[in-house]
Order: C-alpha cells, then structure tokens, then sequence
C-alpha cells in the first residue's frame, strides 16, 4: 500500500518530443463548486469596494484636530533644533538662497555666489 503522501506522475510530450513529468499531488485539498464561485469576480470586487468604505469611515472630528492649519499662533513652541549662523567657510546661493560649504561653491555671479546643484 502506498503511503498517503503519495505523489503521482503525469506525463505529457512537448513538441520536439521531449518528455515532460509533472507532479500531482493528489492529497491536497480541492476547491467545491460552491467556493469557486464565491471567488469570482465580482465577489472580489465587492470585497474591495467594502474595504475602501471601511477606510473611509473616519472621524471627521479627530481628523481636524490632527491638522495644523497655516498662520496658526506658535509662540509658545519652542525649537528643538539649535540654529547657527552662517560660518566663515560657508556661503549662500544667491539663486536657492540655501547655506553651502565652500566646497559645493561653481561660481560667482554678478549676483552673489552659485552652488554646484544650480549651476
């Protein structure tokens, strides 16, 4: 007697007269009419389309308490990151007016110094 894990063969030629095995594992579970059907299309489709909903239902209330609104008053915060000013050997761009060290410096222009990435 064969033991239950058993797989069986079957053969099938390609065109050139290969021979081609296959496995088939006859102990795996298979799919009723019944689920099959249940995962057609559109069953899949509605499924998404609930899922979406879902997401979408959000309070609205602890959604705008979680935004900051521009001009709001922030006085009382306090910066966590310590500002410095310019360095002796850094330089602002006078077309991104962003500081760079001296080393990312392409030219001057008439206008005041270039970096690299605008150049």
């Amino acid at each position: 007697m064969l033991p239950a894990s058993t797989m069986f063969h079957d053969t099938c030629t390609s065109p050139p007269g290969e021979e081609i095995t296959m496995a088939t594992d006859y102990d795996a579970p298979r799919k009723t009419d019944e689920e099959l059907a249940e995962e057609s299309l559109e069953d899949l489709k509605a499924r998404r389309a609930e899922k979406s909903s879902l997401a979408l239902d959000i309070d609205e209330a602890e959604l705008a308490e979680s935004l900051e609104l521009p001009g709001a008053d922030l006085s009382a915060e306090r910066l966590t990151v310590e500002v410095l000013p310019r360095q002796a050997d850094e330089f602002t761009c006078s077309k991104c007016f962003l500081v760079h060290h001296r080393s990312q410096l392409d030219h001057e222009s008439a206008l005041g110094p270039v970096c690299n990435e605008c150049a």
